[in-house]
């Protein structure tokens, strides 16, 4: 179970990585930023194939769905210079609360 963990805290981090590459590439005019998006959601899909042999479906994809868009959230914020209002920073907590508590089900 762990293992499955580890293949999708690397799918959530690539999709993340891969979505602020793609903000980069300047509708993939710039080769090494576009480049990096497919690799980065090549690499996400492929671990989140891997991980929905250990972990079930329901799980796997809420937790990288969730968690990735909170992710990206905050590389935007962190990167971008994007602000958050208290209904942006209220939907991530109930995202994160929804990802949590399917995972403790």
């Amino acid at each position: 179970m762990i293992l499955g963990y580890l293949f999708l805290a690397v799918a959530i981090f690539s999709e993340a990585i891969g979505a602020v590459m793609l903000k980069l590439s300047n509708g993939f005019t710039r080769f090494k930023p576009s480049a990096i998006v497919v690799a980065g959601y090549t690499l996400a899909f492929y671990m989140l194939s891997l991980t929905l042999n250990i972990i079930p479906l329901s799980m796997s994809y809420a937790t990288w769905s969730g968690v990735g868009t909170v992710l990206t959230a905050i590389f935007g914020v962190l990167f971008f210079k994007e602000t958050l209002n208290q209904r942006a920073v209220i939907g991530m907590a109930m995202l994160v609360s929804g990802v949590v508590l399917l995972n403790l089900s």
